[in-house]
């Protein structure tokens, strides 16, 4: 099989031959789920493929428009539909034995969803081997004219494509011993579980349709890349209002000034995707709640007419009163956190600073003067700071948390590939906290256990407990060992920082290189 480019792609594909082998050791149900899913992955791919393919045939039409581009989208455009043609032919023929193998299963609609006997074992061997209707020749026969005809579409794509058109026909590898009469039919689809045989169908339908996208670009990028036409306009990002009081409602409008409909921007608020409408534009709504100053992060993302990625953040920021005209915001952030001076900015409306008084239910409150205060908490959860003016008093509540965990590194690598003269230069393990809101914030790491496999220890894996950041003597003579093959794998990572010692999840694994 021709391992194609996209990572999804290859795992599906990876999926697929492991439980092609599994088939061989026994048929259970947990087999014939995984097929369904692996199936399930096969079709969306088939999706996304179309849609893809959609796109380049749109802007090929655009381009017949382009006086500088058109005598060439003339001539690669008829190339590309004979493409497509091919792939929708076979691709129905596909799905038309799919249907037949169904049939053979018993196939029953049953509140209008299809069902069968997925673990019938005889249904793709009497349909594709046994003499009859023994449709499995055909098939092959179908593919191999597909895969002819689609590379005699132009010389020059038969020479691009020539070996590395993703649709293998070869005979796949098997320990049933009855393979060896060369019969390709035979080695996929006798004893084969309908459900099974169904999704090897999927998986040629989806090596055919990556042929015909392959195909389709090749013939595109000889005219030009995808043109975006920008269609429609809308503001930027905009906010219903800026000042609220409890319970009112804030909406928050983001978009691009011009967009394709074709391309539509995509919008986040404070990290979550929000959908677009008719128009093409983000509307958020929230309710707001407590007092206080408060701010959302905006990100649209959108395509240029270059075709290149462009983002745009912006942060929408608000108040939210009170009857009492009192105000309380977090300086930093909308959440107080543990180990750390907070700081807080309280107003009493048309009050003075002096005229203020605050406590808190978690942990400490310290007035600095001037209505800057310090907030240290100490138990996540909540917090309510409560502030008295002139006998009334308001309550504000705030998110506690611990400081996200740091991460990890070895060097300037958090994991993953990493050359093994580089890695054996390092000299110990650091935690290192990114992109927080408080600066400064420090971690040391205290104790840890390397663990090393792989080439240089076939003769089992390599590990030791670390006291401390720097590696210890054990710990350099494990990595000593290693070599361009070898993995490290750190885990049990204990940390120490402002909010006292804590255990990181997870492991950070390296894998060295030449």
């Amino acid at each position: 099989m021709s391992l194609p480019k996209e990572p999804r792609q290859k795992m599906i594909n990876v999926m697929y031959l492991v439980l092609t082998a599994l088939l061989a050791l026994n048929v259970s149900a947990e087999i014939l789920n995984a097929f369904k899913t692996v199936n399930g992955s096969l079709m969306n791919s088939n999706k996304s493929i179309d849609e893809k393919n959609q796109t380049i045939f749109n802007s090929f039409k655009q381009e017949l428009n382009q006086a500088e581009k058109k005598e060439l989208a003339s001539l690669w455009l008829p190339k590309a539909e004979q493409a497509q043609k091919l792939a929708d032919d076979v691709t129905q023929y596909l799905t038309g034995l799919q249907l037949e193998l169904k049939k053979e299963s018993k196939l029953e609609i049953v509140d209008g969803k299809e069902k069968y006997n997925e673990d019938n074992l005889d249904a793709a061997t009497r349909l594709f081997v046994e003499p009859g209707k023994a449709k499995g020749e055909e098939l092959r026969q179908k593919l191999e004219d597909f895969k002819t005809k689609i590379l005699a579409i132009d010389p020059e794509i038969g020479k691009e494509f020539g070996t590395t058109l993703p649709l293998d026909l070869s005979i796949p590898q098997s320990s049933n011993s009855q393979v060896g009469k060369n019969d390709w039919a035979f080695s996929y689809f006798h004893m084969t579980p309908t459900i099974a045989a169904i999704t090897i169908l999927s998986k040629f339908q989806n090596d055919v349709k990556n042929s015909e996208a392959q195909i389709v670009e090749f013939c595109h990028k000889k005219v030009g890349e995808v043109q975006v036409r920008y269609d429609a306009f809308q503001a930027i990002a905009s906010q219903s209002s800026e000042y609220l009081m409890p319970g009112q409602e804030l909406r928050i409008t983001g978009g691009v000034g011009a967009f394709s409909s074709a391309a539509k921007p995509t919008v986040t608020i404070d990290g979550s995707s929000v959908p677009l409408n008719a128009d093409g534009v983000a509307e958020y709504k929230t309710t707001v709640g407590s007092p206080g100053t408060y701010s959302k992060k905006v990100t649209i993302s959108f395509k240029k007419p270059d075709g290149t990625i462009g983002t745009l953040d912006k942060e929408i920021k608000y108040t939210v009163g009170s009857p009492t005209g009192i105000t309380v915001s977090a300086d930093a952030v909308k959440v107080l956190y543990i180990g750390v001076p907070n700081p807080i900015s309280i107003s009493g409306g048309s009050k003075g600073a002096e005229a203020i008084s605050a406590t808190i239910n978690n942990g400490s409150l310290n007035n600095k003067g001037g209505g800057k205060f310090e907030a240290n908490v100490e138990t996540p959860g909540k917090a309510t700071i409560s502030v008295t003016v002139d006998g009334k008093t308001t309550p504000f509540d705030f998110k506690v948390k611990r400081i996200p965990p740091p991460q990890p590194m070895v060097g300037q690598s958090a994991g993953g590939s990493i050359s093994v003269n580089t890695f054996k230069a390092q000299v110990g393990v650091r935690a290192e906290l990114k992109d927080f809101v408080f600066e400064g914030i420090k971690y040391d790491v205290t104790s840890f256990l390397l663990v090393a496999q792989g080439k240089g220890f076939e003769n089992g894996a390599g590990f030791t407990p670390n006291k401390g950041a720097y590696f210890s003597s054990e710990a350099k003579a494990i990595i000593e060992k290693c070599k361009a093959g070898s993995t490290v794998v750190l885990q049990d990572i204990v940390v120490s920082g402002p909010d006292g010692s804590r255990k990181l999840d997870g492991v950070v694994a390296f894998n060295l290189t030449p």
